[in-house]
């Protein structure tokens, strides 16, 4: 008897027991404990975080990058763009790695800051051009400039060299056969009317409108003091004007891949018609 009793208490506790294991399985499986869920867990991507890029600018450059950052987020670049009102700062900061790229400026401008400061900047790519103008508050035509009339024009060496390029084009002085686009007003060789020049810093040469005859402004600064180039400058260069401004960056990040989407970016259909369509010739596409 005593065995027998022995035999069925030892059966009910491995019942509960196997009964205890079943459950616990059980609880594990709702939870979605089981090993195949963690391992699908362990193997699930994180999301790739976006590539910051910040790019300095002057206006309109800012405006056009502004333009094309929602398209550049959906590619994975996150676009900051760092407004200056000049143009010494936007070369300092890239060379200082404080910004990726900067986008204001063409090539004589860029070759010339390497030059003078010992830079080591790089074109990616051109993107548009901005033919500089002659504004006066006090003149209606190129035709009233008088003798003695005052001249200002931008104090840095390639866009001086541009303003007395372009008052050659039109007629107005003659310049050393080779000065080209770094002219000062040493070389001047012929000046009929007598005109006084006056250098003052690009950015403040519309303030400078009042106090002259004569201002030879270039384009973002123009259209910052609400000048249209179109309709308001006495003159202007040509659309073919070699002086196309191009986005710049490092030697160890021009190749990266932001960058690369960046300039692709610049130089789409999309910004084309943008620049067409806003700026109605006062910026031309260079691609």
């Amino acid at each position: 008897m005593k065995k027998w009793t022995f035999s069925l208490l030892t059966l009910a506790l491995v019942l509960v027991l196997a009964a205890c294991g079943n459950n616990a399985k059980n609880d594990n499986s709702a939870a979605g404990n089981t090993p195949a869920a963690g391992n699908d867990a362990a193997n699930t991507p994180a999301a790739t975080e976006p590539v910051k890029l910040v790019v300095g600018a002057t206006v309109p450059h800012a405006d056009i990058l502004k333009f094309i950052a929602p398209k550049l987020k959906e590619e994975g670049v996150e676009l900051e763009v760092r407004e200056f009102t000049d143009y010494v700062q936007p070369n300092v900061q890239v060379f200082e790695k404080q910004l990726d790229a900067n986008y204001f400026q063409h090539q004589p401008y860029l070759d010339e800051q390497n030059a003078q400061n010992k830079f080591d900047l790089v074109s990616v790519v051109g993107v548009h051009v901005e033919p500089m103008g002659a504004y006066s508050k006090k003149l209606k035509s190129a035709d009233e400039i008088a003798d003695g009339a005052k001249v200002a024009i931008p104090n840095d060496a390639t866009n001086g060299g541009r303003a007395l390029l372009l008052l050659e084009k039109q007629g107005l002085i003659k310049l050393k056969e080779d000065a080209g686009i770094m002219a000062t007003k040493a070389d001047v060789t012929e000046n009929p009317k007598n005109l006084k020049f006056i250098e003052a810093d690009a950015a403040m040469l519309p303030r400078q409108l009042e106090e002259v005859d004569l201002a030879l402004i270039n384009t973002n600064y123009a259209l910052e003091a609400d000048l249209n180039p179109v309709e308001d400058a006495l003159f202007i260069e040509d659309a073919d004007s070699p002086y196309t401004n191009i986005l710049v960056s490092r030697p160890d990040n021009k190749d990266s891949e932001a960058i690369q989407k960046l300039a692709k970016a610049l130089t789409s259909e999309e910004v084309k018609t943008f620049i067409q369509d806003t700026y109605k010739g006062a910026l031309v596409p260079a691609f």
